[in-house]
């Protein structure tokens, strides 16, 4: 009897680890992004990954890994057209060396408000840029990250006309546009990864930087630098991409899950922007920065566009690239 009762236990166990694995499978697709969890570049990511979960009922997890834990943007990226990497969210300028046309979105006082990027993401341009994704850099885009203006800040003065920032040393990215639009205004660019900003400006190595209000909140930037200058020059777009390699491996229900969730995550990433970033504006003053404003953005506006962009016309696919976008958006 013990030896019947016995085998039948065996029996049942094999039964039920052979069904837990079965019940439990499910797809894991890591996410890196450059940003703190706190950033809208989490926000995006974190809506991204509840409405895949909840669209596949489980089936598909999204693991996310914030603050450059995977590498650098430009590695990221890379390892997402390698297919070594699920997914990645970064600024689209770190795209730029593999899809030029993508630089237009870099242009100086091309998107001049929070309507332009809208409308330069989404519809026909949208879709452009997508097609192009693909077929020059092996990616595809799959949501928009929309992060506001690229305030300047700095340690040194107030910055509210173009002789106050003359000579100031701002770090940059490594953005030969946006090099070239601070050197055009007189001030003294220092290109630098990420990692490095704070403690750069921390050390006083550079006298300034220049993000959103949330990205500057969030990174803490309040507590080395004392003012933050409202310049309206560029307007921060990081795109959610899937290398093209990892998504032809993807059944059609999953594909149509990730775009999806691409656009729930798009339409809350703006409005997460708009809401949030006066709360980050309002943090930085009650922490002391003193929030300028220029007297005098025309200027600055049109020695980025004279200086500028003549010198970048064919780094993003040529001035009917340009063009095309700036019809578009209804300017001459």
């Amino acid at each position: 009897m013990m030896k019947r009762m016995v085998v039948a236990l065996c029996l049942l166990s094999a039964v039920i680890f052979t069904a837990v694995p079965a019940a439990l499978a499910q797809t894991v697709m890591r996410m890196g992004m450059g940003d703190a969890i706190d950033s809208d570049q989490g926000a995006f990511s974190i809506r991204f990954k509840e409405a895949v979960e909840s669209l596949s009922g489980g089936k598909i997890r999204i693991e996310l890994f914030p603050n450059g834990s995977l590498g650098s943007e430009t590695e990221m990226l890379q390892n997402t057209r390698r297919g070594t990497l699920d997914l990645a969210t970064i600024g689209v300028g770190n795209a730029v060396p593999f899809v030029p046309d993508l630089g237009v979105l870099t242009m100086p006082y091309l998107l001049e408000s929070h309507y332009d990027a809208i409308k330069a993401t989404t519809g026909g341009l949208g879709q452009q840029w997508n097609e192009r994704s693909i077929a020059k850099g092996g990616f595809r885009i799959l949501g928009w990250t929309y992060s506001n203006f690229r305030f300047v800040t700095n340690s040194r003065r107030p910055v509210r006309k173009l002789e106050d920032i003359k000579g100031m040393k701002i770090r940059v990215p490594h953005n030969n546009i946006i090099l070239a639009t601070f050197r055009a205004w007189g001030a003294n660019p220092v290109p630098m990864d990420w990692a490095e900003t704070f403690t750069a400006l921390q050390q006083k190595v550079v006298d300034g930087q220049e993000n959103p209000y949330i990205v500057n909140y969030t990174t803490k930037f309040h507590e080395v630098q004392d003012y933050l200058t409202e310049v309206h020059y560029q307007y921060s777009l990081q795109p959610l991409m899937i290398g093209e390699r990892k998504w032809k491996t993807l059944d059609k229900e999953t594909q149509d899950i990730l775009i999806r969730a691409g656009m729930e995550a798009q339409q809350y990433a703006i409005a997460y922007q708009i809401l949030e970033a006066e709360k980050a504006k309002k943090g930085m003053q009650d922490a002391g920065v003193e929030i300028c404003y220029l007297e005098d953005e025309e200027q600055w506006k049109q020695l980025a566009r004279e200086k500028v962009w003549p010198e970048f016309y064919d780094f993003i696919g040529g001035r009917q690239n340009l063009d095309m976008v700036m019809q578009s958006l209804g300017k001459k």
